[in-house]
């Protein structure tokens, strides 16, 4: 196995830190899994589908969940490196048709040619080598197949409180990678990306959830270069995001009484299909 994961996500996302993880993190919302299977040849149904990056679960257990996803899954592999993550995957993904392994973008251990669907969510931008990654998914591929890479945001355009709780948090990244859809966009242009796949195709759109000032203080805690602080410094951070969410710049209520309020998203979606 070689050794092709940010030190960062190995801290970060270490034993001890999925539960809040898992509890706090937004599901990937439904019209984007439904936009997500349209694009995807049905005549390769049931699929077999790999999961890279797979966390603790939580995209997969929102495709088993979605009517059309779940009647259409054959096999699904997922792909984890963090052993806590496994860990907590296994004891939330309760289906025969899904396992899980350790393995990285860049070495998944799947045969060639085994896979009608790779799919990434939340976790490229962790990616240490572009290249490695897209030569190993177009090695898993079978003709016809595709990697779908997904994404779901804070829109730090959308409220002031958004971007000034993000601001407050990447102040202590200390390295860890962060989603740039610009620095993205350059791997789709590397050698191995387009002699091996064809122009990815890009779809993003606006969603809004409910938040509360917990849930925002506590997903912001889940972040792995936040974990990995000492207890003081989160403290800090939680003190900070306190101030913030008490001025609720741009907040949108949706019961006040309740304290819950809009919580502005952004979906993004690509696409590769394999030359």
């Amino acid at each position: 196995m070689t050794t092709s994961v940010h030190p960062n996500a190995q801290a970060g996302f270490a034993t001890g830190t999925n539960a809040l993880y898992d509890r706090v993190r937004p599901m990937y919302p439904a019209d984007g899994l439904s936009y997500v299977f349209s694009q995807v040849p049905k005549s390769t149904i049931p699929l077999k589908i790999v999961e890279i990056g797979a966390g603790t679960g939580m995209f997969t257990r929102a495709l088993l969940a979605h009517s059309e996803w779940s009647s259409s899954i054959g096999t699904l592999r997922a792909i984890e490196p963090s052993g806590g993550m496994r860990d907590f995957w296994t004891k939330s993904v309760q289906d025969n048709r899904c396992t899980v392994v350790n393995g990285t973008f860049d070495d998944t251990g799947v045969e060639d040619g085994w896979a009608d669907l790779i799919i990434i969510a939340q976790a490229f931008h962790w990616c240490l080598d572009y290249g490695k990654a897209f030569t190993e998914f177009a090695r898993i591929l079978n003709k016809g197949g595709a990697a779908v890479f997904a994404w779901y945001l804070s829109d730090s355009e959308a409220a002031g409180w958004v971007a000034q709780v993000q601001h407050c948090v990447e102040a202590r990244v200390n390295g860890s990678p962060r989603f740039r859809l610009d620095v993205l966009r350059q791997a789709f242009s590397t050698p191995e990306y387009t002699s091996l796949f064809h122009p990815q195709e890009e779809k993003q759109w606006a969603h809004y959830g409910l938040a509360t000032d917990q849930t925002v203080t506590d997903r912001a805690l889940s972040w792995s270069y936040i974990t990995m602080l000492p207890p003081d410094e989160k403290a800090k951070v939680a003190e900070g995001i306190k101030g913030i969410l008490e001025r609720g710049d741009g907040k949108v209520w949706i019961n006040k009484e309740q304290g819950t309020y809009q919580d502005p998203h952004t979906a993004h979606t690509m696409i590769s299909r394999k030359k």
